[in-house]
């Protein structure tokens, strides 16, 4: 198979490759979005057992970390460093704001769930953007869009991003997820 020309053309491949029903979302995405709730899982099985003293709780601890390290091979069947744990951490942290921000939202504090929301949605592309190399310093490294190397990040990128200041490459990955990693087909 010929080498992807940038990330978005890899992304297309690996989706296309995945669908069965090309009007599915993308399974990675749909993954991701399972994986933190298997995280989430884990951590009320502890608190749950913590409050009420039952060790059944507990015990069921070890088989939902056992599915979603499955579930995480799928999308980082290999790694270099403490990527793995990155990952599992972005993606804990990003279903965690998320609820935060719907808690704040509902008690009227719309100001603070966007701000919420957003720093979610940063962590979900920083999950995205260190699992497709962009942050580990290969060719197709986000900060190679602002001296004009080909690069995965659209032209776009330097649009400004709804709810956060483009700067960085926080706003560089946003703006890419919301291009290229685009989970509905029209």
């Amino acid at each position: 198979m010929q080498k992807a020309k940038n990330v978005k053309e890899f992304v297309e491949r690996m989706d296309a490759a995945k669908k069965v029903n090309p009007k599915d979302l993308s399974s990675d995405q749909d993954l991701s979005i399972g994986i933190m709730n298997l995280i989430s899982i884990e951590e009320h099985l502890m608190f749950s057992g913590a409050k009420t003293g039952k060790t059944a709780f507990y015990d069921q601890i070890n088989e939902i970390r056992e599915m979603r390290k499955r579930m995480m091979q799928k999308i980082i069947p290999a790694y270099e460093g403490e990527v793995w744990c990155i990952s599992k951490h972005l993606l804990a942290a990003s279903m965690r704001l998320f609820e935060v921000g719907t808690k704040a939202l509902a008690a009227g504090d719309a100001d603070q769930a966007y701000a919420l929301f957003d720093d979610s949605y940063g962590l979900y592309c920083m999950f995205w953007g260190l699992n497709m190399g962009m942050l580990n310093g290969d060719p197709m490294d986000v900060k190679d869009a602002k001296k004009g190397k080909k690069t995965s990040v659209p032209a776009s990128a330097d649009a400004p991003v709804k709810c956060a200041a483009p700067d960085g490459k926080m706003g560089k990955l946003k703006s890419w997820v919301k291009n290229a990693v685009n989970c509905c087909i029209e």
